[in-house]
């Protein structure tokens, strides 16, 4: 009789507390094995004591950017497979991931379910295989939008005036369009 398959250990990395949180106890409810890191700081601290196979990072964070925690975690530990989340997709950060060893690259929302296939695909939609993924033209402006909202921490009337937008019309954009 054989010993039962330990199950995959996946580091998940974001400083969103309410996402990270909801999306850990989504995966292990799927049988992996999840230990969190709440900044790019503490990411390192925990891969080294939990040794993962797979990780989750989030691109932007407020003490650094989940593309160095990327970099770090790939030279500590080479057959790491990882994903890349963002708020804030664009072309130019889904190449610099993949440059650094990303497995794909995902644009928030994203579920446990999104997670998984995108691990199980082998990370064909982060290469040919993504003409199904690429977002529209309205997604992309929205996130940008949601960009630059959040570089102004909220404040509409500021990211309007950047914008060269009327702040009404930032209201507008409060929920994501569909891809």
């Amino acid at each position: 009789m054989s010993a039962p398959e330990s199950p995959v250990r996946l580091l998940l990395v974001d400083d969103d507390e309410p996402f990270r949180s909801r999306l850990a106890r989504s995966l292990r409810a799927r049988g992996l094995d999840v230990a969190e890191a709440a900044s790019a700081e503490q990411a390192s601290q925990v891969a080294h004591a939990f040794r993962p196979e797979r990780a989750v990072i989030d691109l932007r964070m407020t003490d650094g950017s989940g593309l160095d925690v990327l970099s770090a975690l790939r030279r500590d530990f080479p057959g790491l497979a990882s994903i890349v989340l963002t708020g804030y997709g664009s072309i130019a950060t889904a190449l610099e991931a993949m440059r650094r060893g990303a497995f794909d690259y995902l644009t928030k929302p994203v579920d446990a379910d999104d997670v998984l296939r995108a691990f199980e695909s082998g990370g064909e939609s982060a290469g040919e295989g993504a003409a199904a993924n690429v977002p529209s033209l309205h997604r992309v402006e929205w996130e940008h939008i949601q960009r630059v909202l959040a570089d102004c921490d909220g404040n509409v009337s500021k990211a309007a005036r950047l914008l060269g937008l009327h702040r009404r019309t930032l209201k507008l954009a409060s929920l994501p369009p569909r891809r």
